[in-house]
């Protein structure tokens, strides 16, 4: 008997099919979190993070594939089929209809991040606020400890 439910207490797999399983049958929450896209390298220094979850309105470069190079804003997130559908990158059949490509996230970049979501908005400034914060404090406490430690020579 196989079983298709999803399961919480699987940690990992070498088999590539256990893996397309867990990804198949994962509840959307989880599905949410394996639809994070990898930011271009000055969004990364800006925000501190290294990857976001895929929203719409996001300006995006494919990475690999068909389409490598190309640019474009997401138009939609299928969060169902984990892909991602990109402005400008459409397929065109024999008959001349253009079919929009389903990408998938991993290959993509953020070039443009969409701050229309407050919570999204949020969430990016307050780790680099946090970070900066952190940073003083650290600091700080290495200048308090080379005080601390030249006084003592003095008093020698």
């Amino acid at each position: 008997m196989v079983k298709t439910s999803f399961s919480r207490s699987w940690k990992r797999s070498i088999q590539t099919r256990k893996q397309r399983k867990y990804r198949y049958n994962a509840p959307l929450h989880v599905k949410q979190k394996l639809l994070s896209v990898h930011l271009s390298s000055d969004l990364k220094k800006k925000y501190g993070f290294r990857n976001v979850q895929v929203k719409k309105g996001d300006k995006i470069r494919v990475l690999r594939g068909q389409f490598k190079k190309k640019e474009g804003k997401v138009e939609r997130v299928a969060l169902k089929q984990e892909k991602v559908f990109v402005t400008g990158i459409e397929l065109i059949k024999k008959e001349g209809a253009k079919v929009p490509v389903a990408l998938s996230p991993s290959n993509l970049m953020i070039i443009d991040l969409s701050l229309d979501d407050r919570k999204r908005k949020n969430k990016l400034e307050s780790k680099n606020k946090t970070d900066s914060k952190e940073n003083t404090e650290k600091k700080v406490s290495v200048k308090k400890t080379n005080e601390a430690k030249e006084t003592k020579e003095k008093k020698k």
